[in-house]
């Protein structure tokens, strides 16, 4: 009888390296797939989490950076007298505020999901590499919450947002793909450190004021830009500003070099993440 080979008719293609010992597989697109399901119950879970089991629910999509906002309008914009290009410092620092709140928070639930979910890793097998990326697409509901806030000040405010807002899509895509990528180097390395996980609110905190929140990316000087724009929120926040506050022209030197810096970061971080994971059960 002749001998045939079955292929399955869904079969997605795989990332691959090369190692010492032949073909190493490090990303399996159709075993990602596979375990689809289980991805968003991950997702799902954090969200009910976030919202079912806390008194204020989804305010704290609000209270977080409206309350940030006003501290940030009374001791930078009326104490120090921060520049605001021209515009309410309210909604400026409101307008960065809405996504670095997203960055932040999505990068200090994903650092610290492997940890979260030990009890899972030792117990059944799946691809990790779903832990640290389902908080980044949980706290997408967050984004959409205080982002309708915004919205709402930009009537209050008369603004209207230019053309180039349809370009939002892409600003959010680097922000995920940065929050993503840190999310997964972090979460790799607490398994092993654990002084990680304690320094990683330190390192969101410095990285803030390493990022145009509290301030417009024209202050820096210009012998510091190139460093600066490595920065993925530099560009996301202050295209942000561009296309809804109309504060100056589309930034694509922040855009451009932000994209690439996102990218190096999640492939970057993708590949460390399947490096360490054979220890994960172990050092869990």
């Amino acid at each position: 009888m002749e001998n045939t080979t079955v292929k399955s008719k869904r079969e997605l293609p795989r990332i691959i390296i090369n190692d010492d010992n032949g073909i190493k597989r490090l990303i399996n697109l159709q075993e990602l797939w596979q375990y689809r399901d289980l991805f968003w119950f991950l997702v799902k879970r954090d969200i009910k989490t976030r919202y079912a089991q806390s008194i204020m629910g989804v305010g704290w999509a609000i209270i977080q950076p409206v309350f940030s906002m006003i501290i940030f309008t009374i001791v930078f914009g009326n104490i120090a007298k921060i520049n605001s290009e021209g515009i309410p410092y309210a909604i400026f620092s409101y307008t960065a505020l809405v996504p670095w709140t997203y960055f932040s928070s999505s990068l200090t639930d994903s650092s610290r999901s492997l940890i979260s979910s030990k009890n899972l890793i030792t117990k059944v097998y799946f691809p990790r590499l779903v832990i640290p990326i389902a908080p980044v697409l949980a706290k997408l509901i967050d984004f959409g919450i205080s982002f309708l806030i915004l919205i709402g000040m930009m009537v209050w405010f008369g603004i209207m947002p230019s053309i180039w807002a349809a370009f939002i899509p892409i600003l959010v895509l680097i922000m995920m793909l940065a929050a993503a990528g840190v999310g997964m180097w972090l979460t790799a390395l607490s398994i092993q450190y654990r002084d990680i996980q304690y320094g990683s609110s330190f390192f969101i905190q410095l990285l803030m004021y390493l990022s145009p929140v509290i301030y417009p990316a024209s202050n820096v000087p210009d012998k510091f830009q190139l460093v600066y724009a490595m920065n993925p929120m530099v560009g996301v926040i202050e295209g942000f500003r561009a296309v809804l506050l109309g504060t100056h022209s589309m930034p694509w030197f922040y855009i451009g070099i932000g994209s690439a810096s996102a990218v190096v970061l999640f492939i970057s971080g993708a590949l460390y993440f399947r490096r360490m994971e054979r220890y994960f059960a172990d050092v869990a």
